[in-house]
């Protein structure tokens, strides 16, 4: 089988499995949901042309998508979910997991980044 098909199986599948998850999302409050829709977005862009159209004119799961592509905004539902599940799976790994200082420091200064990029989003109505 070429590369290209292996490549597109693969994005296909991660698509799948993010929008799934992003799906999830919606119904469970820890669980972010624009993030895995962004990525299933982006997986569907580079591997299906009418997933990718379905999914950013869907009635409901294109608004996020739109929301950040358009207007670099997110709902305050995702932003309050995307926060705290940033925060609970690094301080977790910070404190419980990583053993060097300098890991631990470069983490927090990813987090530190990813929330000062999500606050400067616009915020989108739900």
């Amino acid at each position: 089988m070429p590369n290209h098909k292996i490549k597109k199986y693969l994005l296909l599948a991660l698509g799948t499995t993010s929008l799934g998850l992003g799906i999830l999302g919606i119904f469970v409050p820890l669980l972010p949901t624009t993030p895995f829709l962004l990525l299933a977005a982006a997986c569907f862009m580079r591997s299906s042309e009418q997933l990718y159209r379905w999914l950013i004119e869907h009635r409901y799961l294109g608004s996020y998508i739109r929301n950040y592509h358009e207007h670099k905004a997110i709902t305050r539902r995702a932003l309050a979910a995307a926060l705290l599940t940033l925060w609970a799976a690094m301080g977790y790994v910070i404190i419980w997991v990583a053993q060097h200082v300098l890991l631990r420091l470069a983490l927090l200064a990813v987090a530190v980044a990813v929330t000062v990029h999500l606050l400067r989003l616009n915020k989108a109505s739900s």
